[in-house]
């Protein structure tokens, strides 16, 4: 009996065969999936939309786009070297390895690895390639720059290459050369490590040879000779990175670099060249032997040719005759560092600076005088805030601005300020999304004070300001300006503006007596763009996320209409449309054509212009802003060899429209930027007339230069050399911080000698060089910051250099000396004292300097300010000098009279004050809100002096006149203090004048005493 086999039934699947992804997997990977979109739109896509809103989309494709090929080219690059070169050393691993103590360890690393060998086939080069991507798309720019690069038309006076070469080339070969060295570098560390584990490499031991299998030995080779090749090209590229390499005493290559170091970088890659075919040789025909001597014949040659010879060059050949041997090249140095910073059009001017005050010396000098300016923008804020201010919830900068206006056909220095929104200003209580985002949303107008006058009590002169603006700037334009201000420095985050057409206004425009107290607006989205939409629920999901704040979701405020306004600081929204920039600190306001536009200064610049000196920009630009030293402004720390103002920004203070025009359209820098944008910046033709004469020369730039200038105002490489003709840049004497800065330069009309007619200038002094110089001046340099008011076209003195040099033998006291001057003189600090007590304190104003009269003038304003409780300063006195005279008088009308032997020959600004440019009546009013125009005080016609009245002594004996007009100070010391505490500033004044005649009165008792 048979029994047939019966078929196998199959075994059921498995439960685990059976299912998929569960549908709640499913879901979570979905969900997930979504919400990493959406919060990657939010980043992404909000950007997309403020830069199309703005309109320079093109920069930020352009960018994203350069930076993603950079990031994929070199991801693919590094991760193929790096995986072929592991897939290769595994693939041809030895299959049967030598049974050796060290393999049967091995054995036990391969059996660990094995499981996760595809893993980090993969993931090694996947993460070097990672990181490589991340470096190359930081060189966005630098691989921009040279697809685009310009002709600079001329040449290094070394190698006779194009400065291009250098700008825009030199930094991309570094860049690859050094990119594709790395990647072999990687590559063959992997792939020996590889070879060992798998037994193609054996170190020998306990007297066994080191082997190294056939397949090994070619690709180990291989990597090494490419490895080596690189390494000659780095060697050919370190020729020419020579000419920008820093120096001791100069920058640039010297003569043991020109005459030995080049060559033996020459020979190096040469050696390096030969070492790499010994290298390719082994590949064929194994003998180790003669690529390791030639290792070591490139380090022997690297010792002998690369470091000693250079060392004997220098030390036994150079430094005994230093001077004349490196003439030439310190020569290069002067000459490019002055091109590369544009200092090569100075007009030097010998000048013999007179030290006797002579009377009527100032009457050639009489636009100048009457031009000095008084108010000292880095003080005064806090006057304007107590005047102007209005609500709490607007402020002024810390530092103001000095520009100029013409006014009734006069143009006029002014120090001029935005009353900007501050969210700070406002009670906890009030601070709701609601008003945060929707209500306050914007400051109102400007305010400008004459510079060169003082208003009552020592108050700043304003003739424009109030709520709604009034006064001289209003009435320039017969439309008046817009004077909503939704972009400025200390707007907040993001504002929310527009409703439909017929809603209720809600942005508080400007407070009022009238009605509920406040005038409301609505930001008129309909007509003007001013941030991206909101008025879809797409957009207000993604800005919600980007703000974290879902109130933006769900406010009904947030309608159709509605648009999102942030990166509202001008300075970081002209800087992120324009990143190839280097801006200026200084962000200024001007009223142009009916609207507020902020003006900032970009740079193009470069550290790899052959023999210039590079500057630190942060050090050089330094400057502590406030009377006590609150805050250092600096630009941010980068090392520069070039530079120049290539571009002039406006941002619209209204809508936010950024404008970037033209300004130096010789700088090859820009113009290869013009070609990687080409709609972003704008011909200097644009510019409008009104746009051209608020332009001035920018201050960080001038800082720069003036630093550079302590060292390259000396024409011969002996002369440099030496350094025995140095300068340095004085110290800020009014600066009370612990930090030690330079004194900032001024922004002044002035006339310098040989100059035809007096013009809006940067000044700046310099004094003995040296760590122990003397404070005296040596030199003073000025700038001619006057653009004119043609559209298009600045005026050809724009820019032009004016430096007097004086007598090396010179005693005129510098700044530091004179202030040492004001503080020392008895009478001076009599006076001074008679203000200083418990209730107020003495604000020294910016010491300017002035080549007026034949010689060096000093004024600086004096300021008052209550020591507690409502702080802000007035300008009460003016100290003067001039040689080794100084003065203290109520104006610098008398001080400059009392200086010159009782007459200057010229008026100065506050010698009258009248009602020309309308000045505005700063006072609050009942309801708070500033006054309306009304004209200054009657001028006073005066020829002489006016002698003080001494204060009623009741009787002629000197010692009862002391003692009476002591006690007359005292009393007026007392009512000046309980005025300040008060507030009266009326009863203020009148108390510092009694003051004034009684120390006069004391000090003239004790020298009849004396006697």
């Amino acid at each position: 009996m048979s029994f047939a086999a019966s078929p196998r039934r199959p075994a059921p699947p498995s439960s685990s065969a059976r299912r998929g992804p569960s549908p709640l997997a499913i879901t979570v990977v979905f969900v997930a999936a979504v919400i990493g979109v959406v919060f990657l739109a939010a980043q992404f896509w909000t950007e997309i939309l403020w830069f199309t809103q703005v309109g320079f989309r093109e920069v930020l494709l352009t960018q994203w786009g350069a930076r993603a090929i950079l990031f994929v080219l070199a991801f693919v690059l590094m991760a193929a070297i790096v995986w072929v070169n592991l897939q290769v050393a595994y693939k041809k691993r030895p299959i049967y390895a030598p049974t050796t103590p060290e393999q049967a360890t091995l054995d036990q690393y391969r059996e660990a690895i094995e499981p996760l060998r595809q893993a980090l086939v993969w993931g090694i080069p996947a993460v070097v390639g990672f990181f490589a991507g991340l470096a190359a798309q930081s060189q966005w720019s630098t691989f921009l720059l040279w697809m685009n690069k310009v002709s600079f038309g001329d040449s290094d006076p070394q190698f006779g290459l194009d400065y291009s070469f250098y700008i825009f080339t030199l930094p991309i070969l570094r860049f690859v050369v050094n990119f594709f060295l790395a990647a072999i570098i990687i590559a063959a560390i992997g792939a020996i490590v590889t070879h060992y584990l798998y037994g193609g490499i054996a170190i020998g031991q306990a007297g066994r040879k080191t082997s190294v299998v056939k397949s090994a030995r070619i690709q180990v080779s291989l990597l090494a000779g490419i490895g080596l090749l690189l390494l000659g090209a780095n060697y050919l590229l370190d020729r020419y990175s020579l000419l920008l390499r820093g120096g001791e005493k100069f920058d640039g290559a010297n003569y043991a670099d020109v005459n030995a170091v080049i060559p033996a970088k020459l020979i190096l890659a040469g050696v390096a060249v030969l070492v790499a075919l010994l290298f390719f040789v082994n590949m064929w025909r194994e003998n180790w032997k003669l690529p390791a001597i030639g290792v070591g014949l490139m380090i022997v040659s690297s010792i002998i040719v690369g470091t000693l010879y250079p060392w004997v060059v220098q030390r036994f050949q150079v430094n005994p005759n230093a001077q004349q041997m490196e003439s030439e090249y310190i020569q290069r140095n002067i000459d490019s560092t002055r091109s590369a910073f544009g200092l090569d059009d100075i007009d030097v001017t010998p000048y013999d600076a007179k030290t006797t005050a002579e009377k009527n010396a100032l009457r050639e000098d009489a636009e100048t005088t009457a031009s000095i300016r008084l108010l000292d923008p880095n003080i005064v804020s806090p006057s304007f805030r107590q005047l102007q201010q209005n609500r709490g919830y607007y402020n002024f900068a810390e530092q103001l601005s000095v520009d100029r206006y013409t006014i009734d056909g006069e143009s006029r220095d002014t120090v001029i300020a935005v009353r900007e929104l501050d969210l700070k200003g406002l009670n906890n209580d009030q601070r709701t999304w609601v008003n945060d985002h929707t209500v306050y949303t914007h400051g109102y107008g400007v305010v400008a004070a004459y510079g060169n006058q003082i208003g009552e009590d020592g108050r700043p002169a304003f003739y424009e300001g109030g709520i709604p603006s009034v006064g001289g700037l209003t009435d320039l334009d017969t439309d008046g300006y817009e004077p909503r201000i939704y972009f400025s420095s200390k707007a907040p985050s993001y504002s929310i503006v527009g409703a439909p057409e017929g809603s209720e206004a809600r942005e508080l425009d400007f407070p009022t007596d009238e009605g509920s107290g406040q005038v409301n607006t609505t930001f008129p989205t309909n007509k003007v763009e001013v941030g991206p939409s909101v008025g879809n629920m797409w957009n207000k999901l993604l800005y919600a996320i980007k703000f974290g704040d879902e109130q933006i979701v769900f406010s009904s405020l947030v309608n159709e209409e509605s648009q999102i306004i942030y990166d509202r600081d001008p300075a970081e929204r002209v800087q992120k449309i324009a990143p190839f920039l280097t801006l200026d600190n200084r962000v200024y306001p001007a009223v142009v054509d009916g609207r507020v536009k902020w003006i900032i200064d970009g740079y193009t610049t470069s550290n790899n212009m052959p023999y210039s000196t590079s500057a630190a920009l942060d050090e050089a630009t330094a400057t502590i802003t406030g009377p006590n030293g609150q805050t250092i402004q600096a630009l941010l720390p980068q090392e520069v060899n070039y530079i120049r103002n290539s571009v002039k920004a406006t941002v619209d203070a209204y809508d936010g429209s950024v404008t970037l025009y033209a300004w130096d359209n010789e700088d090859p820098i820009l113009q290869a930027w013009q070609k990687v944008f080409p709609n972003a910046v704008q011909p200097m033709s644009e510019i409008s007339s009104d746009l051209m004469s608020h332009i001035r020369y920018p201050e960080d730039l001038f800082k720069v230069q003036r630093t550079l200038l302590t060292r390259y105002h000396v024409n011969t490489a002996a002369e440099f050399y030496s350094g025995q003709d140095f300068w340095r840049n004085p110290e800020d004497p009014t600066n009370n911080a612990t930090t030690n800065v330079d004194q900032p330069p001024y922004y002044q009309t002035l006339q310098m000698p040989g100059q035809v007619d007096p013009a809006f200038s940067l000044s700046t002094s310099f004094i003995a060089g040296g760590s122990g110089g003397r404070n005296v001046l040596t030199g003073y340099l000025a700038v001619n910051s006057e653009a004119g008011n043609t559209a298009g076209s600045p005026n050809e003195d724009y820019g032009q250099f004016r430096l007097l040099e004086l007598p090396r033998g010179s005693t005129i006291p510098g700044p530091g000396q004179v202030q040492n001057n004001f503080t020392s003189d008895s009478e001076i600090a009599t006076q001074l004292g008679w203000l200083k007590n418990n209730q107020a304190t003495v604000l020294n104003g910016n010491l300017l300097t002035l080549p007026v009269g034949g010689g060096l003038l000093y004024v600086q304003p004096v300021y008052v300010q209550a020591s507690s409780g409502t702080q802000f300063p007035l300008l009460r006195k003016v100290l003067v000098s001039f040689g080794n005279e100084v003065e203290l008088a109520d104006t610098l009308d008398e001080a400059l009279d009392a200086v010159f032997g009782g007459s200057s020959g010229a008026d100065a600004g506050d010698a009258e004050v009248t009602d020309e440019g309308i000045p505005v009546d700063p006072t609050p009013d009942a309801g708070g809100e500033t006054g309306t125009p009304s004209p200054s005080p009657e001028p006073t016609e005066t020829t002489e002096p006016t002698e003080p009245t001494a204060p009623s002594t009741g009787g002629s004996d000197p010692q009862t006149t002391l003692n009476n007009a002591l006690q007359d100070a005292k009393k007026a010391m007392e009512d000046s203090s309980k005025a300040l505490a008060s507030g009266d500033f009326a009863k203020y004044g009148e108390a510092q004048e009694r003051l004034q005649k009684a120390v006069e009165a004391a000090i003239a008792a004790e020298d009849a005493l004396g006697k």
